[in-house]
């Protein structure tokens, strides 16, 4: 679906921008072609500012999507959610972040998730980057408490896993 969505702007690259930036961050268009996180509205001059293009490109953008049907049910109904990975640390948390060798390949969050609950640890949160939007993705796996050295060692020899990263 994510590709059949990009597709529709492959020839407009500055609204592809504004469309990754919109599914990224998790907002909404909302009835009025407005781009909001609940009823809360996004100025359309700063997300041109972030992404250097012109206000009317994100407008266009927003407008193209609040009149395909298909666009509009995805756009009005996608969220966001709170991503603890960079405040983990300073609440005690651990962070294990996985680099997979193919980020496409099934399985890898499962065998992870095994291997993590095997050393008595709790997931607080598993996040795990699309690959259709992020060009190196990675899952993140946010745990109960400080990662063992013996678990990095477990999630090394994991099929698929390329690199292990604690924070």
């Amino acid at each position: 679906m994510w590709q059949e969505i990009l597709d529709k702007f492959k020839r407009f690259p500055a609204q592809e921008k504004v469309i990754r930036l919109v599914l990224q961050r998790g907002f909404q268009i909302n009835d009025q072609a407005r781009v909001v996180s609940g009823q809360i509205e996004i100025p359309h001059a700063q997300i041109a500012k972030e992404l250097e293009v012109d206000r009317r490109v994100v407008d266009t953008t927003a407008q193209a999507i609040r009149e395909d049907e298909v666009l509009w049910k995805v756009f009005r109904n996608v969220r966001s959610m709170i991503y603890l990975g960079e405040v983990a640390p300073i609440l005690g948390l651990g962070v294990i972040e996985i680099t997979p060798v193919n980020a496409v390949k099934t399985g890898l969050l499962g065998d992870v998730a095994s291997a993590v609950a095997r050393n008595g640890l709790s997931i607080r949160q598993a996040v795990s980057d699309d690959p259709y939007f992020v060009e190196s993705p990675k899952l993140t796996i946010i745990t109960e408490g400080k990662i063992p050295g013996d678990l990095v060692i477990l999630l090394k020899e994991i099929e698929g896993v390329k690199r292990v990263t604690v924070y």
